[in-house]
C-alpha cells in the first residue's frame, strides 16, 4: 500500500476535547465513588486514584500510538486479532476467568485485571478494516464479500455472549455493521439480516431469564422497585433533583448507598445530579465536539483503511455512549455498558484512549481540501 502523505498536526480541536472529557470524567469518579471506596476501602480516594492511573497510563500510550502511522496497526492486525482472541476464549475457563456480578468477563494479572471482551472490539475494527479493503470490489456479493466478516463477526459475538456480556456483545455487533455498510455493503443484506437478528435477540432474551426480568423492569420499574427496577428507579431519582444546575460537585445524595456502584455504569446520573441539566448539556456538547472532529477526520482521511478505522472507532464510542445514556435516563433496559472517558474502570478507559491514538494518528493525513 502506498503510503500517504502526512500533514503536520493532530486535530488539536480533537486532542483537547478528549483530555477536557477525561479530566470532567476523572473528577466525577471521584465524586461518584468517594463514599463507596470509604465504606469499602477506608479511603475515599480508592478508586479515583486507580482511575488516574489508568488514565495517565492511557493518555502516554494515546500520545505513543499517535506517532505511529495508522497504516502501520494494518500490518499486525492479524496478530492482534488473534491474540484477542485467545484471550476471550481464555476468559471462559475456569480458575482463569474471574466472575464479577454473574459474568465471567475478566482475567487477573497481579492486583488488577483485564476485560478481554474491550480489547476485542478495537481488534476487530482492524481485522475487520483490512479484510474490506483487500476485498472492496467483493463486498456487494453475498457469499463472497459479506457472509465471510458475517460469520466471523457472529462467532466473537457468540463468545461474548458466553460470558454473558449483551452489553459489549451489542456494541461490538453494531461497529461491525457499521463498517460493512460504510465499505459499501447492499441494504438488501442488512435487511435481510435485520429479520434474522431479531429472531435471534428474542431467543436471546428469552434464554435468559434475568434478561426478560430487565425487559419487564425496564417497562414498569416501579412493579419491582426493590429489585429488577431498583437501579433505574435509583438513577431517575438522582437525574430529578439535579434540576437546572444541580444539587454542586460532590453533593449526591444517590451516592449514599442507593445507586449500586455510581462510579461505573451508571456515572452520567450522578453526573445530572450533582451538574445539573446544564452540566449534562454542556458534557454532552463536549461529546459532540469530539464525535463531530472524529467523522470530519474520517471523511477527509486519504484512504479506505483510515476512512474505516476512523468510521469504527468513532462509531464504537458513539454508540457506547448513546447506549449508556439511553440506559441511564431509562429510554432503554439495562444493558451494562461503560460510559467513555466517564466510568470506573481500567481496561475501558485503556482501550478507549489507545483507540483514539490511532484516530489521532489519522487526523495527521486529513487532506488538506477541508478548511475545518
Amino acid at each position: 500500500m502506498a503510503q500517504p502523505k502526512k500533514g503536520n498536526q493532530i486535530d488539536w480541536i480533537l486532542f483537547f476535547s478528549i483530555i477536557i472529557i477525561l479530566s470532567i470524567g476523572t473528577l466525577m469518579v471521584f465524586s461518584a465513588s468517594s463514599i463507596w471506596a470509604e465504606y469499602k476501602f477506608n479511603d475515599s480516594f480508592y478508586f479515583v486514584k486507580r482511575q488516574l492511573l489508568f488514565a495517565g497510563v492511557g493518555v502516554v500510550l494515546m500520545l505513543f500510538i499517535a506517532n505511529i502511522p495508522y497504516y502501520k496497526w494494518l500490518s499486525y492486525r492479524n496478530i492482534i486479532f488473534i491474540v484477542c482472541v485467545v484471550l476471550l476464549i481464555a476468559v471462559l475457563i475456569p480458575g482463569v476467568g474471574l466472575v464479577r456480578g454473574g459474568a465471567r468477563s475478566w482475567i487477573g494479572v497481579g492486583a488488577f485485571s483485564i476485560q478481554p471482551a474491550e480489547f476485542i472490539k478495537l481488534a476487530m475494527i482492524l481485522f475487520l478494516t483490512g479484510f474490506l479493503v483487500k476485498h472492496q470490489n467483493k463486498i456487494q456479493q453475498f457469499k463472497q464479500g459479506f457472509l465471510p466478516p458475517l460469520a466471523i463477526i457472529f462467532l466473537l459475538f457468540g463468545l461474548i455472549m458466553l460470558q454473558p456480556d449483551l452489553g459489549t456483545g451489542m456494541v461490538f455487533v453494531l461497529t461491525c455493521f457499521l463498517l460493512l455498510f460504510t465499505a459499501g455493503a447492499q441494504i438488501k443484506h442488512f435487511l435481510l439480516l435485520g429479520l434474522t437478528g431479531i429472531i435471534g435477540f428474542v431467543l436471546l432474551i428469552a434464554s435468559a431469564p434475568y434478561r426478560i426480568n430487565r425487559i419487564t423492569a425496564f417497562l414498569d420499574p416501579w412493579q419491582d422497585p426493590l429489585g429488577n427496577g431498583f437501579q433505574i428507579i435509583q438513577s431517575l431519582y438522582a437525574i430529578g433533583p439535579g434540576g437546572l444546575l444541580g444539587v454542586g460537585f460532590g453533593n449526591s445524595l444517590q451516592k449514599y448507598f442507593y445507586l449500586p456502584e455510581p462510579h461505573n455504569d451508571f456515572i452520567f446520573a450522578i453526573v445530572a445530579e450533582e451538574l445539573g441539566f446544564i452540566g449534562s448539556m454542556i458534557i454532552l456538547g463536549l461529546f459532540f465536539i469530539f464525535v463531530w472532529r472524529g467523522m470530519l477526520t474520517a471523511i477527509y482521511a486519504p484512504d479506505l483503511s483510515a476512512k474505516l478505522l476512523a468510521v469504527g472507532i468513532v462509531g464504537m464510542l458513539t454508540i457506547q455512549i448513546m447506549i449508556n445514556i439511553s440506559v441511564v435516563i431509562g429510554l432503554i433496559p439495562v444493558t451494562g455498558i461503560t460510559l467513555p472517558f466517564f466510568s470506573y474502570g481500567g481496561s475501558s478507559l485503556t482501550i478507549t484512549l489507545c483507540s483514539v491514538g490511532i484516530l489521532l494518528n489519522i487526523s495527521k493525513y486529513r487532506q488538506q481540501t477541508s478548511s475545518v
